[in-house]
């Protein structure tokens, strides 16, 4: 199959979205297949005049290109929310004529939209003010409805996005598949679980504050006080390492160690480095991060929503805590800061789990889907 994949964002490999592109390429080229993918840079040449409007854009050019180029491809991938205008030249201008459009989705902006409205009345969510949340009802809630809508298949990376795509959408059962993300060979390594009490946190992630990094400083804050030698580092947040500091209190944050960006070829080390996988986020689709971190066999403290609970059950694969709940995240951390045996057979498990989710398994699931979306639309021309 000739097949391509396209992304609104930049392809620096260690951001999220491209590291699933890159990966789910790799393992589609692995079986063969011919795959071209397509990001920010590859569509948009420089800037856009009302960076607001980006989207839009991205989906107009994108949606030309792929026309122009339509005797390339078999089958178009497109993340949302960029293909609803590939979506409707295919469903209503030239049906037939260019590649099917499969969309896979990260997450459901709805949930976006409950959990941070909750925090703006708390003050917790900068980007998140009364003009964003009216920005997000009218425009881009509008772009992942007509994403989805126009999709022959779609593809979700968590459960909960696949059942509200079924009932909120009405979307065919059969026309939402759930294929997660995978994980990438190197990162299963033989972690060695030390006796006595773990002193070395780790989150990786964007300081942003749908991660839940007010609950992840108010916990540390907490946890610090109890336990004098206990350190957090805060990876990948793409801010300045002060900035970030200064979030905690003058003692606390000189016990904080922040690394604004780390290559991904440096990422096993890290992981293998650090006792305890910590990581309150509010909203995610399926963080690849938390899978890598059970895939070195770290223990993790997530929140129990999203795609999380999709891989971590609670007491049995990692600690699951409702998000928000800074307290609730302090004691689970504390009950692996004390107990090496929990911390051990957590981290276990959660490695076994992880084995079974490689990018190999999630390129053949798409293999296959991508086969039956092409047989399909052949079906159709030819009646």
């Amino acid at each position: 199959m000739r097949i391509v994949i396209a992304a609104p964002a930049p392809k620096l490999r260690e951001g999220g979205v491209a590291n699933v592109v890159y990966n789910t390429a790799e393992g589609l080229r692995r079986r063969g297949h011919a795959v071209t993918c397509l990001f920010r840079e590859d569509v948009l040449k420089g800037t856009v005049a009302i960076p607001r409007l980006e989207a839009v854009h991205f989906a107009w050019k994108l949606a030309a290109l792929l026309r122009k180029r339509r005797s390339e491809f078999d089958v178009v991938n497109i993340h949302a929310p960029a293909g609803f205008v590939y979506g409707f030249l295919r469903r209503w201008r030239m049906a037939g004529e260019v590649p099917p459009y499969v969309m896979l989705l990260h997450g459901i902006e709805e949930q976006r939209n409950y959990a941070m409205s909750r925090e703006a009345k708390k003050g917790r969510a900068w980007h998140f003010s009364w003009k964003n949340r009216l920005w997000q009802h009218i425009y881009n809630m509008r772009l992942y409805h007509w994403s989805i809508k126009t999709a022959d298949y779609s593809v979700v990376i968590n459960l909960q996005s696949r059942a509200w795509l079924r009932f909120k959408y009405r979307s065919e059962p059969r026309r939402v598949v759930y294929i997660p993300n995978g994980v990438e060979s190197q990162f299963f390594l033989e972690r060695e679980y030390l006796y006595g009490r773990a002193l070395r946190l780790l989150f990786v992630g964007t300081w942003l504050d749908h991660k839940g990094i007010y609950y992840l400083r108010d916990g540390f804050e907490a946890l610090a006080k109890i336990y004098p030698e206990l350190r957090l580092t805060i990876a990948g947040c793409g801010a300045n390492a002060e900035s970030v500091k200064q979030w905690f209190s003058s003692t606390i944050g000189e016990r904080v160690d922040v690394l604004s960006f780390v290559p991904r070829a440096e990422m096993p080390a890290l992981y293998a480095r650090h006792d305890i996988f910590v990581f309150p986020s509010l909203m995610e689709g399926l963080p690849i991060v938390l899978l890598e971190a059970m895939a070195t066999g770290m223990p993790v403290v997530t929140t129990e929503t999203c795609g999380m609970t999709d891989f971590v059950e609670d007491a049995h694969s990692g600690l699951l805590v409702e998000p928000a709940n800074a307290e609730a995240f302090a004691a689970s951390v504390a009950r692996l800061v004390e107990s090496p045996e929990l911390r051990e057979r957590l981290g276990r498990t959660a490695q076994e789990i992880m084995k079974r989710h490689t990018w190999e398994r999630t390129a053949k699931e798409l293999e296959s889907l991508f086969a039956k979306v092409m047989s399909e639309c052949k079906e159709q021309a030819g009646q």
